[in-house]
């Protein structure tokens, strides 16, 4: 009897399912219950009864099997439903799990859902992409599953631990080979021999029905396959490792070394001449942009074709064609604009253009323009010259581009970042090289294209060099004095020249204006602040530059904020305020500089919006220091704020000259407890309160320390220069708080003493007493013969202020009531007019 005999007859179905099923009896009735009315289907279902343990484990598979679909699709709200439900479900299952321990079904889904959810959290696109609702889901289930896996670390770490062994996967995959080998020839005797009988008690059977659940898993036959596939892989490769040790082989992957051969261009015996080049050309051309077109294969394609025409010397007409070809189709490997060009691309991509500027240099008859029909091309050899369709000012404008691109999607604070910067001198060196091209070949209009692209790397660039030169410093070493002596021109020079050659020549408005603000870029980078602000002036950009493209008006304010800062520098606080008002006060500085993106609703801008904003950004080498750029915004308001507060105490018509700096001293007046300032924003608060009591020494020790040099004013180029105007500047405006101040206290106070007060010479502390007494600030006289200053006790008391300040308000209160009044009688005129009106 054959073993599905044996295991699964009749009789014994029957009398496992009669002794299977339970006959309630009814205790103390001697009725018996009127049985239920079942259909016929229901009569032939047979009651199976399972154990604890299977129902348990069923629940849980059920749950398991919801949550891998959830995370199919990405569902982390059913994942995190799920979730919670299979916890209640294993805590309901906790006395058959102590006594048959954790399932491993189980512990792999605990450990597959903890690596799943690691994954989505680092995927920062990913999660933008989420709902509300799922991103929410994501953290709380990532907290929940860390905390839970904490109680299954040891399983967890085991299960990895044979999931990564090589030698494990190898005996595993063997012992199921080896049961369904087994299981393949018992099938052939027909599922089994007579050995394994009806001895139902004996352990024989027990065997035979453990087995039984491999006996039909034999169906997977793809999958042993598999697992021979593995078995065999993992087995070469470590047999090729231990030869590799012993005898110094070769380690190949994947079998026999293939040799690559290289694409055949055409047939034996075909004729090479310019002809079927350029035939082949035209057919490597026509598969450019269709579907399934393998793009490294068609560049690696368009070099053999160029190493042929060198071979066959087919002219150099026919090598700049396919060099042009061989650019845009680098160019062309990514068809997404918002991504950039990989490094092997990039680096194949600058040879290539090195290599046609080459050939356009050592060739004077070659004539390459856009306007040259492709039917009056002439790449053959010939007495005439070479006419090749084609722009490489485009290629190269496209390089510089393609450039910006990496350098925006690089980290900024890593070494990549540095080695492609380090590009950046042959992005330069082939844009000048185009340049000398273009301006003896080239068109007024592509010199001025040119020209913009190299001021465009230059004039963001600080000339430590000519600042040098300027100073009379030379280098410390001779090396360095004779490189100084060999260098060309100063950057000023260079800038000078090819902004004028535009302002004369360019017909089009974007590059004059990106000229006019690059230029003034560089003068106020290089502290001349009048030729910067006549320039500005003169261009009368600040009109009309609101209808600009974006591009242009981030360069405006990176240009104003440049602007502003040089005015400081040059201790022109009002011009540096001013300058930077408009940038400081929005709050947005980051976002207009074009130096990243702030946190805003999907309402606001879209995913598409964001991307386009992305591609605008500068690159992190080009940035302007933010913090430095608030620190000199907030220390000209203090200067200007400060003395105007003082002077107009109790005007209730006050304006205020910065809202910014007045909102940064009510969050420090709204602190309940005040320690020292840390930040940039508290020391500069904490300076104005010692600025309003006339303090300077304990206002200049806050503004200019340690920390704040390190922060802010150490990155100046003259560090020592803008400390000591800062140091004046904050002299000069103290003594004026204080005059203002405490006029009322004094009724003469001799210069000498405000002179060593504030530390300033006595010639500058006359000159500050006079403007106030001209300007009508300050309500006094100067006794010369004395050298005092005689206050007038002009200024009415605090009572007298307040009181003025009533009779303003109730002035304009009955002002108010009165025109009220007379519209509501339709009479207007008010008191004054009830004179005249006729009574009746």
């Amino acid at each position: 009897m054959s073993r599905f005999f044996a295991t699964g007859s009749d009789s014994e179905s029957e009398e496992s399912s009669s002794a299977d099923e339970i006959t309630p009896k009814a205790t103390g009735t001697t009725f018996n219950k009127p049985a239920l009315l079942l259909s016929d289907d229901e009569e032939d279902t047979k009651r199976v009864v399972r154990s604890a343990k299977d129902k348990r484990f069923e629940e849980l598979t059920n749950i398991i099997k919801t949550i891998r679909n959830a995370m199919k699709i990405r569902d982390m709200s059913k994942c995190l439903e799920e979730f919670e439900q299979l916890y209640r479900a294993f805590l309901k299952s906790k006395t058959i799990v102590d006594k048959e321990g954790v399932p491993q079904f189980y512990i792999r889904l605990l450990a597959d859902l903890e690596d799943y959810l690691n994954q989505l959290w680092e995927d920062k696109e990913g999660k933008k992409k989420m709902n509300k609702n799922n991103a929410k889901a994501l953290s709380t289930l990532r907290q929940k599953i860390r905390k839970y896996n904490k109680d299954f670390e040891t399983e967890i770490a085991s299960y990895k631990e044979v999931l990564n062994s090589s030698t494990n996967v190898i005996s595993l995959c063997r012992c199921q080979d080896e049961e369904s080998e087994s299981d393949d020839d018992e099938d052939s005797e027909d599922w089994g021999s007579d050995s394994v009988d009806s001895g139902g008690e004996s352990e024989d059977n027990e065997g035979a029905a453990a087995s039984l659940a491999v006996v039909f898993l034999k169906k997977y036959k793809d999958g042993r396959r598999k697992r021979h596939k593995k078995i065999e892989q993992v087995e070469e490769e470590v047999d090729e490792d231990g030869e590799a040790e012993e005898g110094g082989w070769e380690k190949v992957k994947g079998g026999v070394p293939l040799v690559k051969e290289k694409p055949k261009m055409f047939a034996k015996g075909t004729e090479i001449n310019s002809a079927v080049v350029i035939k082949k050309l035209t057919e490597i051309l026509q598969a450019r942009g269709k579907k399934g077109t393998d793009r490294a294969a068609q560049i690696e394609l368009l070099h053999a074709l160029s190493g042929i025409s060198n071979e066959n010397n087919l002219g150099q007409g026919i090598l700049v064609k396919i060099k042009f070809n061989i650019i845009a189709s680098l160019y062309d490997y990514n068809t997404n604009l918002a991504a950039f060009m990989k490094p092997e691309m990039w680096k194949k991509c600058l040879e290539c253009i090195d290599e046609l500027l080459d050939i356009l240099f050592e060739n004077n008859n070659i004539f390459i323009g856009e306007n040259i029909a492709e039917d009056s091309e002439n790449l053959a050899i010939s007495d005439q010259p070479f006419r090749v369709r084609g722009c490489i000012l485009t290629l190269v404008e496209r390089m510089d581009e393609e450039f910006t691109k990496i350098m925006q999607n690089t980290d900024p604070h890593s070494q990549e970042y540095v080695d492609n910067l380090k590009d950046e001198g042959r992005v330069c060196g082939i844009i000048d090289r185009l340049l000398q091209y273009l301006e003896s070949k080239g068109s007024t209009e592509e010199v001025c294209r040119i020209y913009l692209r190299r001021i465009m790397h230059t004039y963001y660039k600080f000339d430590y060099k000519a600042h040098r030169r300027s100073l009379g410093l030379q280098g410390e070493t001779k090396s360095e004095q004779d490189q100084e002596e060999s260098e060309g021109e100063d950057s000023a020079i260079i800038m000078d020249r090819l902004c004028k050659f535009i302002y004369a020549k360019d017909r089009t408005d974007r590059i004059r204006t990106c000229a006019i603000l690059c230029h003034i870029y560089h003068h106020a980078l290089h502290s001349r602040w009048y030729q910067a602000r006549d320039l500005m002036l003169m261009s009368h950009l600040q009109d009309n530059i609101q209808h600009a493209d974006p591009p242009v008006q981030i360069l405006y304010n990176r240009t104003m904020v440049q602007l502003g800062i040089c005015a400081f520098r040059q201790g022109m606080i009002k011009d540096a305020h001013n300058a930077l008002l408009d940038i400081q006060s929005s709050g947005r500085a980051k976002e207009l500089l074009g130096q990243g993106l702030l946190m805003r609703n999907m309402q606001e801008r879209n995913a598409e919006q964001e991307k386009i904003e992305k591609r605008r950004q500068v690159p992190f080498h080009m940035h302007i220091n933010l913090e430095l750029l608030e620190c000199v915004y907030l220390v000209s308001a203090m200067l200007l704020e400060i003395p105007y507060m003082a002077a107009h105490e109790f005007d209730a018509r006050r304006r205020m000259i910065s809202k910014q700096f007045h909102h940064q001293l009510r969050v420090g007046e709204r602190q309940p407890l005040l320690g020292p300032p840390e930040s940039m924003r508290e020391h500069v608060v904490a300076a104005s309160k010692a600025m309003k009591m006339g303090d300077w020494r304990t206002c200049h020790s806050f503004i200019i320390n340690e920390k704040m040099n390190s922060k802010v004013w150490d990155l100046f180029p003259e560090t020592q220069c803008v400390r000591e105007m800062l140091v004046r500047k904050i002299q000069e405006e103290s003594l004026r708080t204080y005059l203002f101040t405490y006029s009322s206290v004094y009724d003469s106070i001799s210069m000498e003493t405000l002179s060593e007060m504030f530390e300033l010479e006595l010639p500058t502390v006359h000159s500050i007493i006079s403007k106030m007494i001209i300007n009508e600030e300050l309500m006094a006289s100067l006794d010369q013969p004395t050298q005092t200053v005689v206050m007038h006790r002009t200024e009415p008391t605090s009572l007298q202020n307040m009181a003025l300040q009533l009779a303003e308000k109730l002035g304009g209160l009955v002002e108010n009531n009165e025109r009220v009044f007379d519209l509501k009688q339709g009479v207007y005129g008010g008191y004054f007019n009830r004179g005249t009106r006729t009574r009746p």
